[in-house]
């Protein structure tokens, strides 16, 4: 039921996304991006792509990188497929974290960013990513951290107003999960922008 409140909430907003949040998306997908320092040879699979952004940011250094990105919102992904139109190496799928429609070991590098607290299922999603994973493969989750005084306060106030919400974690409980899900963390760290925005971000 969540998951189609999520997808109706994006469907809505697709064609003002990217302006919307061109700030935040900046600032957060660059980070990630250089703190995960992709290889160009690895293959990518990006959970909750949205409109295709944090691709958009991996093309213009590394045109040839093969990424795939999945999300549960159609228009979110048209919006996602016009911008790579040229680039038949950058693919997108309709597709929930909890049920990734890929063959075991398919990815080098699984990233998921600004969406962990969409998830109404985290175990499954967990479970999925490791999966599809190969057996050498690393992932890199970037989201909210309710560690921070605004961010807990945007937490409480999107569970009283908005039913796409799930739930934001503070460090300790988002590592906890990890962990019981079997994931190993190999680095972890914290950081904010602006005034608002309190980040949390890990490499397993």
């Amino acid at each position: 039921m969540r998951e189609k409140i999520v997808t109706q909430e994006y469907d809505q907003v697709a064609k003002i996304y990217d302006r919307r949040w061109n700030s935040y998306n900046t600032k957060t997908l660059t980070f990630l991006k250089n703190w995960a320092d992709i290889p160009p040879q690895a293959t990518v699979l990006d959970v909750g792509c949205g409109t295709g952004e944090f691709e958009s940011f991996i093309i213009r250094d590394n045109p040839n990188q093969q990424i795939t990105g999945v999300d549960i919102s159609e228009q979110m992904l048209l919006v996602a497929r016009q911008k790579f139109i040229a680039h038949p190496n950058v693919s997108f799928q309709i597709a929930g974290a909890s049920n990734l429609p890929f063959a075991n070991h398919s990815f080098d590098i699984v990233v998921s960013a600004s969406a962990f607290h969409f998830f109404d299922d985290p175990v499954a999603a967990l479970a999925e990513i490791k999966r599809v994973l190969k057996p050498d493969g690393k992932v890199f989750i970037l989201d909210w951290c309710k560690d921070y005084f605004f961010c807990r306060l945007i937490d409480l106030y999107l569970k009283m107003f908005n039913p796409a919400h799930e739930r934001c974690y503070t460090q300790a409980e988002f590592h906890e999960l990890l962990t019981s899900a079997n994931f190993n963390i190999q680095r972890a760290a914290k950081f904010h922008f602006d005034v608002i925005w309190g980040m949390m971000v890990v490499e397993l």
